[in-house]
């Protein structure tokens, strides 16, 4: 059984240039769930300034309508963030620390060394408030300022973090290789993946990952995503593409894939233009539909 963290009503809709209301981000959320996702990144507790489409986080939570089965979180970089999120009643904390320098700097307005000390806070505190908690070491196999990432450093954080429920490394801007990607989780014992498809790798290294004894993939749904942090990083893999190829595998991931590709259809719409993702435009196979 693998885990799949939906990720686009944050890391998605972050990277668009339309602020959507929260009423509307909030019933993205609400969708998102009613598809049997396990895991819904809902918001993020940043900045408005610089990331002003993740403005009104606390109104994206008061929107949502819980489900049993599915677990609501959040993204913060620091204890202030961590605060909201506690106080608006998520379920876990997700933490995202960079392995860079140059990309650390730019992201968190942090040194790795800062960001990692803040994550250790967070993760202390979330234990004491029985809240799950996940670390994301994003440009864990390439920075778009520094290049190739030394292995081992990722490797040292991964350690170092471990304390989290779930460490999962990022191939932010999308240059990872399956062969990459299966030796740097089954060094680090990362038990987590996300993936970016921007140079169409994305789901081999989401596979692999899984080969390498991953239980958690981070999707978003339509393919949405990118960063605002680095240049020239397109989408995540697509959430309803990456269950296409999970389940026809026969690696159970417990999602409505009809349902996912009905919420890419309507965000379609809502977006004005054609998402990413190639399962929702060309439907899910006859023999699939009939497993």
């Amino acid at each position: 059984m693998i885990t799949i963290c939906e990720v686009g009503p944050r890391d998605g809709l972050q990277n668009e240039k339309d602020v959507l209301p929260p009423e509307t981000r909030a019933e993205l959320v609400n969708r998102l769930a009613a598809a049997r996702l396990p895991v819904v990144e809902a918001v993020s507790f940043v900045s408005a300034e610089r990331v002003p489409q993740m403005v009104g986080a606390e109104e994206v939570v008061g929107g949502i309508e819980r489900r049993d089965g599915t677990v609501y979180a959040g993204l913060a970089l620091n204890e202030k963030g961590y605060d909201r999120l506690r106080e608006a009643g998520l379920d876990e904390v997700r933490f995202a620390l960079a392995a860079t320098e140059s990309f650390s700097l730019r992201n968190a307005n942090a040194s790795v060394e800062e960001a990692t000390v803040a994550a250790e806070k967070v993760l202390a505190r979330a234990r004491e408030d029985g809240l799950r908690s996940t670390i994301t070491i994003s440009v864990s196999f390439g920075c778009p300022f520094e290049g190739a990432v030394d292995p081992a450093k990722v490797v040292e954080l991964a350690e170092r973090l471990s304390a989290a429920g779930n460490v999962v490394l990022a191939d932010t801007i999308g240059v990872a290789t399956p062969g990459q990607v299966r030796k740097l989780i089954a060094d680090s014992g990362a038990s987590g993946f996300h993936g970016h498809n921007t140079r169409n790798t994305g789901f081999a290294n989401a596979y692999a990952a899984v080969e390498a004894g991953a239980t958690t993939l981070d999707s978003s749904i339509g393919g949405l995503g990118g960063c605002p942090f680095a240049p020239k990083a397109t989408g995540n893999i697509a959430t309803e593409d990456l269950a296409y190829m999970l389940e026809g595998d026969g690696v159970e991931t417990g999602v409505d894939l009809e349902a996912l590709i009905q919420i890419s259809q309507w965000l379609e719409q809502l977006l004005g233009r054609q998402l990413e993702g190639q399962v929702y435009r060309a439907g899910a196979s006859p023999a699939s539909r009939s497993t």
